[in-house]
């Protein structure tokens, strides 16, 4: 049975009765008018495929007229101005009144008017509907013209967010305007069908709540609430049930977690400039609360971050204005996507400054650590390790422990690099930068057999890069072989660090006769001073298969400490492997 659709306009007033029958049934948004039936159809069709409540009719004159609606007076109006700004119908699209409407073209079929004879505004009387789960719909708390009523309190936020929770409970897909079409009232009724209401396509104000509560309900678990931070001079919600204010450390104010959740906040607020805003930047980027997975941006006066990885979600945003920078992060753990997507937005919608800015002395008797910045941790690699220059294009050697199940590699903090070749069996893996690099040296691989009991010295940063440069760590070679008496592999008594690993050991010519091996993970646990090292010959070979020569060294005479701490710190690299 075709279902009749009818538009109330101006039907209840607080304390009014009934509108006068004759004034105008419905009120519509002409978009356009065609001479032509052919020609209206398509572009009824074209409007239909983006907009809603899409509908044509004779007119008087002989042409044909494209309309959206019916709607009240005053959603016609919103209509027609949300719809104009956003370019969605021409700029001289104006209110239409059914009055001048005839027979009803579009879409096919409908005959919403019944024949173009205009009946004045009733309510429709309540059909059967189906039953949910074999229920009897639930009585309404008010009849339909009292929810006609209190609907007309609404603001027009609170209507485009009631448009917003029943798009979010899927049963609406059209634009959110805030204007009660025959779209929205159409999903309305699902809505109360789905829920065992009456279905009238009007929420009651009990309904209206119940459906604002479910899309509230991730907010309202976090106890989403204003908080003002006269100190910060800014003013947002946050989900206070999960975060507490812990400190200031400037340029931050702290939230920590206080439940299992382990959620956590910061307010960004600090006097600065562009580059402050490009410092800050950088620095939020080296904090273990940003991982390194996700999109970030810096434009002119404002940058934001996201990160994902290590089991938790960051955002970061902040912007520059009259000399002052202000943001926030929020940090939520992996998993719980669809409630940090609606707190974020929540805390984006809701941030607003003032004048006050945090001192920035805030925070200056807090815990002092060299891995700390502002009281948060600076994100470190799960693994680091020595590495060295083989060419002037900037291709390395390192150790495959350096290398292996990293999803990202690096050297010293930035510069990324991958895998072109690995040894799986020796343990010695080739990079190649992602860009060139500019060595300050390379090294010159020695084309002799060291001399057992000659004295060698391998190039490492023993503490994992804690001392910002290499290190040169003194032994023997002690054989030319390795423990099983194998080849490429020679022994030498050197009390090396682990961070020593993949740096190059060097004669007293200067020359590179092998690279470090870390301890083995076999079972197996040496002597202290007891190191194993790779020859030259193997690691030209890896050298070869990654499609590089190494360069030969010349025989010379034993250079200086110093000479050889200057060859070393030009050459040698710190090698990260992040998670």
């Amino acid at each position: 049975m075709t279902r009749i659709f009818t538009v109330f306009l101006f039907l209840f007033s607080i304390g009014a009765g009934a509108v006068s029958a004759q004034q105008d049934a419905g009120v519509w948004v002409q978009v356009e008018a065609r001479p032509s039936l052919r020609e209206a159809q398509e572009r009824a069709q074209a409007y239909s495929n983006l907009l809603p409540d899409v509908n044509g009719f004779r007119l008087n004159s002989g042409w044909y007229a494209i309309v959206i609606g019916p709607y009240l007076r005053s959603d016609a109006q919103q209509v027609l101005d949300v719809y104009r700004a956003e370019g969605q119908i021409p700029a001289d699209s104006y209110i239409a009144f059914t009055s001048s409407l005839g027979q009803q073209f579009w879409p096919v079929g409908a005959n919403i008017l019944d024949r173009g004879v205009v009946a004045p505004p009733v309510e429709n009387t309540p059909q059967p509907e189906a039953t949910v789960s074999g229920l009897s719909a639930e009585p309404a708390d008010e009849t339909r013209s009292q929810a006609l009523q209190s609907e007309r309190l609404l603001t027009a936020q609170e209507r485009r967010n009631l448009q917003t929770a029943l798009q979010a409970a899927g049963f609406y897909n059209a634009t959110i305007d805030g204007a009660f079409g025959q779209g929205t009232r159409r999903s309305m009724g699902d809505w109360q069908r789905f829920n065992g209401f009456e279905a009238t396509g009007v929420l009651t104000t009990a309904q209206r709540k119940s459906l604002m509560d479910d899309y509230n309900a991730p907010l309202i678990s976090v106890g989403m609430a204003r908080y003002s931070d006269p100190q910060a001079g800014i003013d947002l919600d946050l989900p206070l049930d999960v975060i507490a204010f812990d400190r200031y450390e400037a340029p931050f104010a702290h939230f920590k977690g206080t439940t299992d959740l382990d959620a956590k906040a910061l307010l960004i607020s600090q006097q600065g400039d562009k580059a402050t805003l490009r410092a800050l930047y950088e620095v939020m980027q080296s904090l273990e609360i940003v991982p390194l997975d996700g999109p970030r941006q810096l434009r002119g006066d404002r940058f934001t971050l996201e990160g994902r990885g290590n089991g938790v979600v960051s955002y970061t945003q902040a912007a520059l204005k009259d000399g002052q920078i202000k943001g926030f992060t929020l940090v939520w753990p992996e998993g719980d996507e669809a409630r940090r997507a609606r707190v974020l937005a929540a805390l984006k919608a809701s941030f607003t400054t003032n004048s006050a800015v945090l001192d920035a002395g805030a925070g200056a008797n807090a815990e002092q650590r060299i891995d700390l910045v502002s009281g948060l941790q600076i994100r470190k690699p799960r693994l680091s390790r020595s590495g060295f220059f083989t060419d002037t294009s900037g291709t390395i050697l390192t150790v495959s422990e350096a290398t292996d199940s990293c999803t990202r590699i690096t050297l010293n903090d930035d510069q990324e690099v991958q895998v072109a070749w690995a040894d799986a069996d020796l343990g010695v893996a080739v990079l190649r930068p992602r860009n060139s690099l500019a060595p300050i040296s390379v090294a010159e691989f020695g084309t002799d057999q060291p001399r057992i009991q000659s004295e060698v010295a391998v190039s490492g940063f023993s503490y994992q890069g804690a001392l910002g440069a290499p290190t040169l760590t003194y032994g023997l070679v002690t054989d030319v072989r390795g423990l099983n008496g194998e080849d490429g592999v020679k022994r030498l008594a050197m009390a090396a660090q682990p961070g020593d690993a993949g740096g190059p050991v060097f004669d007293g010519a200067g020359q590179v006769v092998g690279m470090l091996l870390p301890t083995p993970s076999d079972g197996r646990t040496l002597p202290a001073s007891v190191s194993l090292a790779a020859t030259a010959e193997r690691l030209n070979a890896a050298l070869e298969q990654a499609g590089v020569s190494g360069q030969p060294g010349q025989a010379t005479a034993e250079i200086s400490p110093n000479e050889l701490s200057r060859r070393a710190n030009g050459m040698t690299v710190l090698v990260h492997c992040w998670d």
